[in-house]
Protein backbone atom coordinates (compact mmCIF):
# COMPACT_ATOMS: atom_id res chain seq x y z
CA UNK A 1 0.00 0.00 0.00
CA UNK A 2 2.60 2.60 0.89
CA UNK A 3 4.37 1.57 -2.44
CA UNK A 4 1.51 2.58 -4.54
CA UNK A 5 0.79 5.58 -2.53
CA UNK A 6 4.20 6.86 -2.70
CA UNK A 7 4.37 6.27 -6.93
CA UNK A 8 0.58 7.89 -6.89
CA UNK A 9 2.19 10.84 -5.30
CA UNK A 10 5.50 10.78 -7.54
CA UNK A 11 3.39 10.75 -10.24
CA UNK A 12 1.14 13.95 -8.80
CA UNK A 13 4.59 15.78 -8.66
CA UNK A 14 5.52 14.89 -12.27
CA UNK A 15 2.78 16.06 -13.68
CA UNK A 16 2.05 19.45 -10.92
CA UNK A 17 5.61 20.54 -12.39
CA UNK A 18 5.28 19.35 -15.70
CA UNK A 19 1.83 22.18 -16.11
CA UNK A 20 3.98 24.49 -14.68
CA UNK A 21 7.01 23.77 -16.52
CA UNK A 22 4.97 23.69 -19.63
CA UNK A 23 3.38 26.87 -18.93
CA UNK A 24 6.50 29.01 -17.88
CA UNK A 25 8.38 27.24 -20.49
CA UNK A 26 5.92 28.59 -23.00
CA UNK A 27 5.60 32.06 -21.37
CA UNK A 28 9.27 32.48 -21.90
CA UNK A 29 9.42 31.83 -25.47
CA UNK A 30 6.27 34.05 -26.40
CA UNK A 31 7.41 37.07 -24.04
CA UNK A 32 11.26 35.93 -25.22
CA UNK A 33 10.23 36.10 -29.25
CA UNK A 34 8.33 40.00 -28.38
CA UNK A 35 11.40 41.45 -26.30
CA UNK A 36 14.27 40.30 -28.57
CA UNK A 37 12.28 41.07 -31.88
CA UNK A 38 11.21 44.87 -30.09
CA UNK A 39 15.07 45.13 -29.19
CA UNK A 40 16.10 44.19 -32.55
CA UNK A 41 13.72 47.11 -34.19
CA UNK A 42 14.15 50.01 -32.02
CA UNK A 43 17.34 51.74 -30.43
CA UNK A 44 18.75 50.62 -26.67
CA UNK A 45 18.06 53.99 -25.57
CA UNK A 46 14.04 53.68 -26.55
CA UNK A 47 14.26 49.98 -24.98
CA UNK A 48 15.73 51.42 -21.96
CA UNK A 49 12.92 53.86 -21.57
CA UNK A 50 10.33 51.28 -21.68
CA UNK A 51 12.37 49.11 -18.91
CA UNK A 52 12.75 52.05 -16.81
CA UNK A 53 9.15 52.86 -16.25
CA UNK A 54 8.20 49.33 -15.78
CA UNK A 55 10.82 49.53 -13.21
CA UNK A 56 8.50 51.90 -11.35
CA UNK A 57 5.31 50.40 -11.82
CA UNK A 58 7.06 47.25 -10.86
CA UNK A 59 8.00 48.92 -7.47
CA UNK A 60 4.78 50.76 -7.21
CA UNK A 61 2.78 47.36 -7.53
CA UNK A 62 5.24 46.05 -4.98
CA UNK A 63 4.10 48.70 -2.52
CA UNK A 64 0.51 48.02 -3.35
CA UNK A 65 1.46 44.05 -2.29
CA UNK A 66 0.49 43.67 1.29
CA UNK A 67 -0.95 40.13 0.40
CA UNK A 68 2.41 39.30 -1.80
CA UNK A 69 2.54 36.16 -3.95
CA UNK A 70 4.40 34.10 -1.46
CA UNK A 71 2.52 34.85 1.17
CA UNK A 72 -0.85 33.95 -0.40
CA UNK A 73 0.87 30.68 -1.63
CA UNK A 74 1.53 29.59 1.77
CA UNK A 75 -1.36 30.53 3.52
CA UNK A 76 -3.76 28.97 1.08
CA UNK A 77 -1.75 26.00 1.12
CA UNK A 78 -2.26 25.21 4.42
CA UNK A 79 -5.99 25.71 3.86
CA UNK A 80 -6.41 29.59 4.94
CA UNK A 81 -9.38 31.06 3.23
CA UNK A 82 -7.15 34.91 3.45
CA UNK A 83 -7.18 35.88 -0.45
CA UNK A 84 -10.02 38.10 -0.30
CA UNK A 85 -9.02 40.09 2.35
CA UNK A 86 -5.38 40.33 1.19
CA UNK A 87 -7.04 40.93 -2.40
CA UNK A 88 -9.13 44.00 -1.21
CA UNK A 89 -6.37 45.47 0.98
CA UNK A 90 -3.62 45.08 -2.44
CA UNK A 91 -5.91 46.59 -4.87
CA UNK A 92 -6.93 49.59 -3.05
CA UNK A 93 -3.12 50.55 -2.13
CA UNK A 94 -2.99 49.86 -5.63
CA UNK A 95 -5.32 52.62 -6.96
CA UNK A 96 -3.41 55.08 -4.64
CA UNK A 97 0.11 54.38 -5.94
CA UNK A 98 -1.40 54.01 -9.46
CA UNK A 99 -2.86 57.82 -9.05
CA UNK A 100 0.71 58.82 -7.59
CA UNK A 101 2.42 57.26 -10.42
CA UNK A 102 0.56 59.18 -13.04
CA UNK A 103 0.17 62.60 -11.68
CA UNK A 104 4.33 62.52 -11.46
CA UNK A 105 4.93 60.91 -14.87
CA UNK A 106 1.99 62.21 -16.13
CA UNK A 107 1.39 58.94 -17.71
CA UNK A 108 -1.47 56.82 -17.99
CA UNK A 109 -0.37 53.77 -18.66
CA UNK A 110 2.12 53.55 -15.77
CA UNK A 111 -0.55 53.27 -13.04
CA UNK A 112 -2.83 51.23 -15.47
CA UNK A 113 -0.13 48.41 -15.07
CA UNK A 114 0.63 49.12 -11.83
CA UNK A 115 -2.40 47.54 -11.19
CA UNK A 116 -2.40 45.26 -13.84
CA UNK A 117 0.66 43.77 -12.25
CA UNK A 118 -0.89 43.53 -8.77
CA UNK A 119 -3.94 41.41 -9.89
CA UNK A 120 -1.47 39.68 -11.57
CA UNK A 121 -0.01 38.71 -9.02
CA UNK A 122 -2.54 38.06 -6.61
CA UNK A 123 -4.64 35.64 -9.01
CA UNK A 124 -0.88 33.67 -9.42
CA UNK A 125 -0.70 33.33 -6.06
CA UNK A 126 -4.03 31.92 -5.27
CA UNK A 127 -3.47 29.00 -8.49
CA UNK A 128 -0.03 27.61 -6.99
CA UNK A 129 -1.26 28.07 -3.24
CA UNK A 130 -4.27 25.51 -4.39
CA UNK A 131 -1.88 23.85 -6.41
CA UNK A 132 -4.28 23.98 -9.57
CA UNK A 133 -1.09 24.17 -11.41
CA UNK A 134 -3.32 23.41 -14.88
CA UNK A 135 -4.99 26.19 -14.50
CA UNK A 136 -2.09 28.51 -13.49
CA UNK A 137 -0.66 27.31 -17.19
CA UNK A 138 -3.63 27.93 -18.85
CA UNK A 139 -3.95 31.36 -17.68
CA UNK A 140 -0.06 32.09 -18.09
CA UNK A 141 -0.32 31.08 -21.78
CA UNK A 142 -2.91 32.91 -22.36
CA UNK A 143 -1.34 35.97 -20.75
CA UNK A 144 1.98 35.50 -22.69
CA UNK A 145 -0.08 35.19 -26.07
CA UNK A 146 -1.94 38.41 -25.79
CA UNK A 147 1.58 39.66 -24.96
CA UNK A 148 2.98 38.98 -28.24
CA UNK A 149 -0.22 40.04 -30.22
CA UNK A 150 -1.19 42.92 -28.72
CA UNK A 151 2.48 44.24 -27.88
CA UNK A 152 3.37 43.80 -31.68
CA UNK A 153 0.42 45.12 -32.61
CA UNK A 154 0.44 48.11 -30.20
CA UNK A 155 4.05 49.01 -31.66
CA UNK A 156 2.89 49.29 -34.93
CA UNK A 157 -0.04 51.13 -34.14
CA UNK A 158 1.12 53.78 -31.76
CA UNK A 159 4.73 53.42 -31.90
CA UNK A 160 7.01 52.48 -28.25
CA UNK A 161 4.58 54.29 -26.43
CA UNK A 162 1.87 51.72 -26.76
CA UNK A 163 3.83 48.81 -25.08
CA UNK A 164 2.91 49.79 -22.02
CA UNK A 165 -0.87 49.80 -22.85
CA UNK A 166 -0.42 46.63 -24.63
CA UNK A 167 1.07 44.56 -21.78
CA UNK A 168 -0.98 46.05 -18.73
CA UNK A 169 -4.09 44.83 -20.89
CA UNK A 170 -3.25 41.46 -21.59
CA UNK A 171 -3.57 40.52 -17.83
CA UNK A 172 -7.50 40.83 -18.14
CA UNK A 173 -7.76 37.12 -17.99
CA UNK A 174 -6.44 37.27 -14.08
CA UNK A 175 -9.05 40.38 -13.48
CA UNK A 176 -11.84 37.21 -14.02
CA UNK A 177 -10.25 34.75 -11.39
CA UNK A 178 -9.70 37.38 -8.78
CA UNK A 179 -13.24 38.50 -9.31
CA UNK A 180 -14.28 34.80 -8.81
CA UNK A 181 -12.51 34.69 -5.57
CA UNK A 182 -13.83 37.26 -4.28
CA UNK A 183 -17.26 35.37 -5.26
CA UNK A 184 -15.88 32.05 -3.19
CA UNK A 185 -13.97 33.21 -0.26
CA UNK A 186 -15.74 35.94 2.34
CA UNK A 187 -13.06 38.74 3.36
CA UNK A 188 -11.99 38.11 6.54
CA UNK A 189 -9.95 41.00 8.62
CA UNK A 190 -9.41 38.44 11.57
CA UNK A 191 -7.34 36.04 9.75
CA UNK A 192 -4.90 38.84 8.44
CA UNK A 193 -4.60 40.18 11.95
CA UNK A 194 -3.58 36.66 13.28
CA UNK A 195 -1.27 36.35 10.62
CA UNK A 196 0.22 39.79 10.82
CA UNK A 197 3.53 38.76 11.79
CA UNK A 198 3.84 36.41 8.80
CA UNK A 199 2.38 38.73 6.34
CA UNK A 200 4.17 41.62 7.39
CA UNK A 201 7.61 40.01 7.52
CA UNK A 202 6.91 38.74 3.88
CA UNK A 203 5.53 42.31 2.98
CA UNK A 204 8.75 43.75 3.74
CA UNK A 205 11.31 41.05 2.18
CA UNK A 206 8.75 41.33 -1.19
CA UNK A 207 9.40 44.81 -0.95
CA UNK A 208 13.16 44.63 -0.51
CA UNK A 209 13.36 42.08 -3.37
CA UNK A 210 11.19 44.15 -5.80
CA UNK A 211 13.65 47.27 -4.65
CA UNK A 212 16.48 44.87 -5.56
CA UNK A 213 15.23 43.63 -8.92
CA UNK A 214 14.14 46.86 -10.20
CA UNK A 215 16.23 49.38 -8.72
CA UNK A 216 19.11 48.73 -10.56
CA UNK A 217 17.37 50.22 -13.76
CA UNK A 218 15.87 53.27 -11.16
CA UNK A 219 19.64 54.01 -10.17
CA UNK A 220 21.16 53.39 -14.13
CA UNK A 221 19.28 55.85 -15.56
CA UNK A 222 19.82 59.08 -14.31
CA UNK A 223 23.71 57.62 -13.92
CA UNK A 224 24.32 56.60 -16.86
CA UNK A 225 21.84 56.89 -19.35
CA UNK A 226 18.44 55.20 -21.36
CA UNK A 227 21.08 53.73 -23.67
CA UNK A 228 23.54 51.58 -21.09
CA UNK A 229 20.07 50.81 -19.09
CA UNK A 230 18.85 49.01 -22.57
CA UNK A 231 21.75 47.42 -22.69
CA UNK A 232 21.65 45.80 -18.98
CA UNK A 233 18.35 44.90 -19.74
CA UNK A 234 18.44 42.93 -22.71
CA UNK A 235 21.53 40.95 -20.76
CA UNK A 236 19.23 40.64 -17.64
CA UNK A 237 16.06 39.24 -20.00
CA UNK A 238 18.41 36.67 -21.56
CA UNK A 239 19.63 35.65 -17.84
CA UNK A 240 16.36 35.45 -17.09
CA UNK A 241 15.32 32.48 -19.85
CA UNK A 242 18.11 31.13 -18.52
CA UNK A 243 16.80 30.95 -14.78
CA UNK A 244 13.48 29.90 -15.99
CA UNK A 245 13.88 26.23 -14.94
CA UNK A 246 14.70 27.74 -11.17
CA UNK A 247 11.63 29.87 -11.40
CA UNK A 248 9.46 26.95 -12.43
CA UNK A 249 11.24 25.08 -9.23
CA UNK A 250 10.27 27.80 -6.43
CA UNK A 251 6.97 27.95 -7.73
CA UNK A 252 6.21 24.16 -7.44
CA UNK A 253 8.52 23.81 -4.56
CA UNK A 254 6.66 26.23 -2.50
CA UNK A 255 2.98 25.27 -2.11
CA UNK A 256 4.40 21.38 -1.60
CA UNK A 257 6.98 22.24 1.17
CA UNK A 258 4.60 24.33 2.57
CA UNK A 259 2.07 21.29 2.78
CA UNK A 260 5.06 19.05 4.01
CA UNK A 261 6.12 17.59 0.89
CA UNK A 262 9.95 16.97 -0.05
CA UNK A 263 11.52 16.77 -3.34
CA UNK A 264 14.92 16.35 -2.78
CA UNK A 265 15.82 14.83 -6.03
CA UNK A 266 14.26 17.16 -7.90
CA UNK A 267 16.30 20.25 -6.28
CA UNK A 268 19.62 17.72 -7.28
CA UNK A 269 17.94 17.87 -11.13
CA UNK A 270 17.95 21.30 -11.40
CA UNK A 271 21.04 22.34 -9.62
CA UNK A 272 22.84 20.28 -12.44
CA UNK A 273 20.54 21.95 -15.50
CA UNK A 274 21.92 25.33 -13.51
CA UNK A 275 25.43 24.39 -13.72
CA UNK A 276 24.96 23.58 -17.64
CA UNK A 277 23.31 26.28 -18.62
CA UNK A 278 25.76 28.55 -17.03
CA UNK A 279 28.34 27.30 -18.85
CA UNK A 280 26.43 27.77 -22.53
CA UNK A 281 25.87 31.58 -21.11
CA UNK A 282 29.67 31.26 -20.33
CA UNK A 283 31.11 30.12 -23.63
CA UNK A 284 28.32 31.09 -26.22
CA UNK A 285 26.43 34.19 -25.94
CA UNK A 286 29.64 36.31 -26.67
CA UNK A 287 29.70 34.43 -29.95
CA UNK A 288 25.77 34.60 -30.70
CA UNK A 289 24.16 37.33 -28.83
CA UNK A 290 26.62 39.97 -31.44
CA UNK A 291 24.88 38.84 -34.25
CA UNK A 292 21.16 39.39 -33.14
CA UNK A 293 21.47 42.51 -31.48
CA UNK A 294 24.40 44.60 -33.14
CA UNK A 295 23.66 47.86 -32.04
CA UNK A 296 23.53 46.46 -28.31
CA UNK A 297 27.81 46.65 -28.10
CA UNK A 298 28.22 45.15 -24.29
CA UNK A 299 25.13 42.72 -24.21
CA UNK A 300 27.44 39.51 -25.32
CA UNK A 301 30.15 39.97 -22.75
CA UNK A 302 27.44 41.05 -19.82
CA UNK A 303 25.73 37.97 -20.52
CA UNK A 304 28.50 35.94 -20.33
CA UNK A 305 29.53 37.26 -16.77
CA UNK A 306 25.97 37.32 -15.71
CA UNK A 307 25.94 33.82 -16.61
CA UNK A 308 27.73 32.98 -13.19
CA UNK A 309 25.05 34.17 -11.17
CA UNK A 310 22.44 31.27 -12.25
CA UNK A 311 24.07 28.71 -9.78
CA UNK A 312 23.66 31.31 -6.62
CA UNK A 313 20.20 32.06 -7.93
CA UNK A 314 19.38 28.23 -7.95
CA UNK A 315 20.32 27.86 -4.32
CA UNK A 316 18.87 31.08 -3.20
CA UNK A 317 15.70 29.88 -4.72
CA UNK A 318 15.65 26.62 -2.95
CA UNK A 319 16.64 28.00 -0.03
CA UNK A 320 13.74 30.59 -0.32
CA UNK A 321 11.43 28.06 -0.69
CA UNK A 322 12.69 26.37 2.62
CA UNK A 323 12.42 28.78 4.66
CA UNK A 324 9.05 30.96 3.55
CA UNK A 325 7.09 27.38 3.70
CA UNK A 326 8.13 27.33 7.70
CA UNK A 327 7.06 30.36 7.60
CA UNK A 328 10.74 31.73 8.16
CA UNK A 329 10.31 35.07 5.74
CA UNK A 330 12.25 37.18 8.09
CA UNK A 331 15.55 35.42 7.54
CA UNK A 332 14.43 35.46 3.76
CA UNK A 333 14.48 39.28 4.08
CA UNK A 334 17.72 39.76 5.74
CA UNK A 335 19.28 37.90 2.22
CA UNK A 336 17.70 40.59 0.22
CA UNK A 337 18.26 43.46 2.16
CA UNK A 338 22.05 42.43 2.07
CA UNK A 339 21.71 41.89 -1.90
CA UNK A 340 20.05 45.55 -2.35
CA UNK A 341 22.82 46.94 -0.62
CA UNK A 342 25.53 44.69 -2.66
CA UNK A 343 23.71 45.66 -5.96
CA UNK A 344 23.66 49.35 -5.51
CA UNK A 345 26.80 49.61 -4.02
CA UNK A 346 28.13 48.09 -7.24
CA UNK A 347 26.38 50.42 -9.53
CA UNK A 348 27.87 53.42 -7.88
CA UNK A 349 31.35 52.04 -8.04
CA UNK A 350 31.65 49.30 -10.93
CA UNK A 351 28.64 50.59 -13.13
CA UNK A 352 30.32 53.78 -13.12
CA UNK A 353 34.05 53.05 -14.39
CA UNK A 354 32.81 50.05 -16.31
CA UNK A 355 29.00 50.69 -17.50
CA UNK A 356 27.27 47.88 -18.57
CA UNK A 357 30.00 45.37 -17.76
CA UNK A 358 29.94 46.73 -14.24
CA UNK A 359 26.41 46.49 -13.54
CA UNK A 360 26.72 43.06 -14.58
CA UNK A 361 29.52 42.13 -12.05
CA UNK A 362 27.36 44.16 -9.03
CA UNK A 363 24.54 41.74 -10.46
CA UNK A 364 26.79 38.41 -9.67
CA UNK A 365 28.10 39.88 -6.13
CA UNK A 366 24.92 40.40 -5.23
CA UNK A 367 23.52 36.97 -6.21
CA UNK A 368 26.28 35.11 -4.24
CA UNK A 369 25.99 37.18 -1.25
CA UNK A 370 22.19 36.24 -1.43
CA UNK A 371 23.08 32.63 -1.92
CA UNK A 372 25.77 32.55 0.62
CA UNK A 373 23.89 33.95 3.19
CA UNK A 374 20.26 31.54 2.59
CA UNK A 375 22.23 28.59 2.53
CA UNK A 376 23.85 29.61 6.44
CA UNK A 377 20.28 30.09 7.35
CA UNK A 378 18.77 27.09 6.19
CA UNK A 379 21.41 25.46 8.09
CA UNK A 380 21.27 27.26 11.37
CA UNK A 381 17.23 26.42 11.16
CA UNK A 382 17.61 23.13 10.52
CA UNK A 383 20.31 22.66 13.49
CA UNK A 384 17.21 24.27 15.39
CA UNK A 385 14.64 22.01 15.12
CA UNK A 386 16.33 18.18 14.94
Amino acid sequence: MNFWNNLRQRLEQVRGLGAIGFGDISGVILTSIFWFYLASVIEPSEYGDIHFFLSMAAIGSSIALFGTQNAITVLTAKGHKIQSGLNIISLGISSITSLCLIVFFQRIDIGIIVIAFVINTLAIGDLLGKKQFFKYSQYNILQKILTLVLGIGFFYAFGPSGIIYALAISYTGYLIRIIKTFQEIPINFKLIKEKSSFLSHNYIMYLAGSFGSQLDKIVVMPLLGSAVLGNYTLALQVVTVFTMFTTILFKFLLPQESSGIKNKFLIQIVIIISIIVSLVGIFLSPLVIPNFFPKYIDVGVAIQIMSLSIIPITISTICTSRLLSKEKSKLVLIGNILSLIIIVLGILTLGLMYGTIGIAMSFVLASIVDAVYLGLAVKKYERSVN
